[in-house]
C-alpha cells in the first residue's frame, strides 16, 4: 500500500495511542508521581516495585493493549507489510519517547509484545514464554526482555517470515536493547535488581531498573 493520507493518519495515531502513559496516569491516581520514583520509568516494571502488583498489572495490559490496537486499526484500514510494520514501529516510540511526558517514556517492552501479538501471534507467544522463562529462572526482568526480543527475532527467521516482519522485529529489539542499555551495564556488574525488590524510596535514581 502506498504511503497516503490515511496511512499517514494511522502512523500518527499509532504514535499518539503509545503516547497515553498509563503508568503516569495510575500513578497519579495513587497520589505518587512514578517518574519522581524508583528508577523514574513509566513501565509496569517501575510500578509494581512502587505500588504493588494489581496497577502493574493494570499498567502491563494497557501497555500491550496500546501497541496492539495500533497494528489492529492500521490492518482493518487495509495497511499490510512494510507500512504495518511502521505502525508497529510508530507505537513503540510513542510509549518510548512520549509527546505527553516531554519524550521521557517507558522501555516499550509491553508495547513491542503488543504490536507483535497483533503481526503474527505464533512468533509472539513463543517469545513471550521464552522472555517468561528466563525471568522466572533469573528473577531479572531486563534479562527476560532482551532474551525475548531476540527470540522473535530467531523465530520468526526460522519460520521464514516476509522480510519487512523480520526487519521490524529488528527494529523493536534494538529499541529494546537501546532502552535496557544501563540494565545491561548493570548485569555486566551484578547489580541489576530482582523482580520482586522493592524500588528505593525517595526521588528516582538513574542506577534503578525499570
Amino acid at each position: 500500500m502506498e504511503l497516503n493520507l490515511i496511512t499517514l493518519i494511522v502512523l500518527l495515531l499509532a504514535y499518539l495511542f503509545g503516547s497515553v502513559p498509563a503508568g503516569a496516569i495510575i500513578g497519579r491516581l495513587y497520589g505518587v508521581d512514578i517518574q519522581k520514583v524508583g528508577s523514574g520509568n513509566i513501565g509496569a516494571t517501575n510500578v509494581q516495585r512502587t505500588l504493588g502488583w494489581f496497577p502493574a498489572i493494570i499498567v502491563a495490559l494497557f501497555d500491550v493493549f496500546k501497541g496492539g490496537i495500533a497494528v489492529w486499526i492500521a490492518r482493518a484500514v487495509g495497511i499490510e507489510g512494510p507500512l504495518l510494520g511502521g505502525v508497529a514501529v510508530a507505537a513503540v516510540l510513542g510509549h518510548n519517547f512520549p509527546v505527553t511526558l516531554r519524550f521521557s517514556g517507558g522501555k516499550g517492552v509491553a508495547t513491542s509484545l503488543g504490536t507483535v501479538f497483533f503481526l503474527d501471534p505464533e512468533v509472539a507467544l513463543y517469545a513471550a514464554l521464552l522472555g517468561i522463562t528466563v525471568i522466572l529462572l533469573t528473577r531479572y526482568v531486563s534479562a527476560g526482555s532482551l532474551t525475548g526480543s531476540v527470540g522473535a527475532v530467531a523465530l520468526a527467521l526460522a519460520l521464514s517470515r516476509p522480510s519487512w516482519e523480520v526487519a521490524t522485529l529488528v527494529i523493536l529489539a534494538a529499541l529494546i536493547f537501546f532502552t535496557h542499555r544501563e540494565n545491561l551495564r548493570r548485569l555486566w556488574r551484578g547489580k541489576e535488581r530482582r523482580i520482586g525488590e522493592k524500588a528505593p524510596n525517595g526521588p528516582a535514581s538513574a542506577d534503578s531498573q525499570t
